[in-house]
């Protein structure tokens, strides 16, 4: 239910940016103008959709249920608009693989169902004032993570812009490496899954926990190599995905590294609130934080 309201929601204001934007036909500005300037308005649907239906629900998990779904739906827009593009229509489909695997993940966490991420939830106890709270829902909850996920997608418009080399061995290159990190998100967020539903069925059981169980934080497998596998895969693949702007332009440096960037800089503020709740919920996990990486993952020392 909630998600059909978010894509009803979605579909009146981007029709409604579209039809004021473009003074009559939404279809024909889509067809018709620039892609980049299309995808700005629809972004603006998007952000709008978002806005208004966490303020109406109270729940502002919105934009965390388009995250996975945004990148490739603007990926294809611009392979649509270059079309027939193998190098666009790799782009879309790696990005449509992206975002397969983090809409499962998602959803079987009950991300389309449950209430909104706990971090918001502790974010608002922390700004006070309803004023206040609505305003960072605009400005940042579904303002500026919307204008974020479309600048890192924004590398397949690059390619539709300015790419005039063929498709080649750096296309090939940056699609092996997008799909090796997107291996190791999948594994990391396996292995964080089977650990939280172990340690629900062990609390449920009332059965003896021990190491990870008793700590009550995974620090096996890749998270043995950092706190945050996971995290790095995710930016580090936007990265890579902007690696096709090169490939395309052969020039290194484009104004579309922008997004990754971003995006990097988001994350460390994610990692520093998870790790800040984490702290006060887990006594050993400043010895966790000694004892292994914070995000690049690198030979750590095993916690006792």
């Amino acid at each position: 239910m909630k998600t059909l309201q978010l894509f009803a929601a979605s579909l009146f204001f981007i029709i409604a940016c579209l039809a004021i934007i473009s003074w009559g036909s939404p279809w024909e500005y889509l067809t018709g103008a620039d892609p980049l300037r299309a995808a700005a308005v629809v972004c603006g649907g998007f952000m709008a959709a978002s806005f208004a239906l966490a303020w109406i629900t109270g729940d502002y998990s919105q934009t965390d249920r388009l995250w996975s779904v945004l990148p490739a739906l603007y990926a294809w827009y611009f392979a649509a608009r270059g079309w027939p593009d193998g190098r666009l229509a790799l782009m879309a489909a790696l990005a449509t693989l992206w975002g397969a695997r983090l809409t499962f993940n998602f959803a079987r966490k009950g991300g389309y169902t449950s209430a909104e991420d706990y971090r918001w939830a502790f974010l608002r106890t922390r700004i006070p004032g309803a004023a206040a709270w609505q305003a960072f829902n605009l400005t940042f909850i579904a303002g500026y993570q919307h204008f974020l996920i479309l600048l890192f997608s924004l590398p397949a418009y690059a390619a539709y812009r300015d790419g005039t080399a063929p498709l080649g061995w750096k296309d090939a290159a940056a699609a092996g490496l997008f799909l090796v990190l997107l291996a190791v998100e999948t594994i990391a967020d396996e292995q964080m899954w089977r650990f939280q539903q172990e340690k629900k069925k062990r609390a449920a059981a009332g059965t003896a926990v021990e190491g990870d169980y008793k700590r009550g934080f995974i620090t096996s497998g890749l998270y043995g190599l950092s706190r945050h596998p996971n995290y790095f895969a995710e930016v580090s693949i936007w990265w890579a995905f902007y690696l096709f702007v090169p490939a395309a332009t052969g020039s290194w440096l484009h104004w579309t590294i922008t997004g990754a960037l971003l995006l990097t800089l988001l994350f460390q503020g994610s990692i520093w609130l998870a790790e800040h709740i984490s702290s006060g919920k887990y006594p050993a996990y400043a010895e966790y934080q000694k004892k292994v990486s914070r995000c690049i993952p690198w030979f750590g020392r095993p916690m006792e």
